[in-house]
């Protein structure tokens, strides 16, 4: 049997050496054709060709029984909506409110000397807002008469020092300048009072008790509302009234919309007792007026 040729540095005697020549050819026969290596009569080789046309003719069937995409109509993308409304926990209305304004609202602390005089004292917390993002805070005058120094804190808990730029008492207002502020500073969006109405909901943001930033929602309880401080030296006229929870320490604060936008300052509480506690009725300046306070007119 006859194996197959390997290579090697001597070369052997070939087949044409061993084997007698053939016969040669008579004039005129046509040679006989060169080997084909595609030659059909090869078995393997046919049987490839038809494993490849095999494979072929079903990739091809595949692909047209494949369902093609359908468009998609109106009907379909309400439906992936209401979906995704049905299956996905939106934020509520006072939580966006919330998140819109607390960038801007800042705790106000007062301080005064000790009795001996050696060491301040911290003698009055409230909520101040950020109306300009040059650190300027509005919050209630009675927050920070009297005091010897003032210190603020925003958001991010930066604190600083401030002190008092104007006053408008007839309003129980004060605006300070911080001495620090915040690199990204956002100031609070004024807004309107015009088109407010009873009934429309409010948040208001602060510090009660010193605790916070805190909210409270409610609604706006009525319009031009006069308040009359508890020693009955004051008559604070053209009010907010509102229904949203207001304690000592949210003074100065924001009332807002359910856009975050400030449409007062939270100023007084009513007590028809000693308690100092909220019993439904709060009152807020509106941002008119405590816009003047600084010298802007936005509206």
């Amino acid at each position: 049997m006859r194996r197959p040729a390997r290579y090697s540095s001597s070369r052997p005697p070939t087949d044409a050496a061993r084997e007698p020549p053939a016969a040669e050819a008579a004039p005129g026969t046509p040679a006989p054709p060169a080997s084909r290596f595609f030659s059909l009569t090869n078995p393997r080789l046919l049987w490839a060709a038809l494993l490849v046309l095999t494979a072929l003719l079903c990739l091809s069937l595949s692909l047209s029984l494949r369902p093609q995409p359908r468009k998609l109509t109106q009907d379909d993308i309400n439906a992936a909506v209401l979906k995704t409304l049905e299956t996905t926990q939106l934020p509520s209305a006072v939580a966006r409110a919330y998140e819109a304004i607390r960038p801007s609202v800042v705790r106000v602390m007062s301080y005064g000397k000790s009795k001996d005089g050696k060491e301040d004292v911290e003698y009055g917390v409230g909520t101040g807002v950020v109306i300009v993002d040059k650190g300027i805070i509005l919050t209630n005058l009675h927050v920070v008469q009297g005091a010897q120094s003032i210190k603020v804190v925003f958001s991010d808990g930066l604190e600083s020092t401030a002190h008092i730029t104007g006053l408008q008492p007839e309003n129980d207002l004060a605006v300070l300048q911080a001495h620090k502020i915040p690199d990204d500073m956002i100031a609070a969006t004024m807004r309107s009072t015009g088109d407010l109405a009873p009934g429309d909901h409010v948040l208001a943001v602060g510090y009660p008790f010193g605790i916070g930033p805190s909210a409270s929602s409610g609604v706006i309880s009525g319009l031009k509302r006069t308040f009359r401080s508890p020693e009955g030296k004051q008559d604070i006229r053209n009010l907010i009234q509102f229904d949203a929870a207001a304690n000592p320490g949210n003074s100065g604060g924001p009332l807002v919309t359910m856009d975050g936008e400030v449409v007062g300052i939270v100023t007084a509480i009513l007590n028809p007792n000693q308690q100092r506690s909220f019993v439904g009725i709060a009152f807020a300046v509106p941002i008119e007026n405590a816009a003047s306070a600084v010298g802007l007119t936005p509206f």
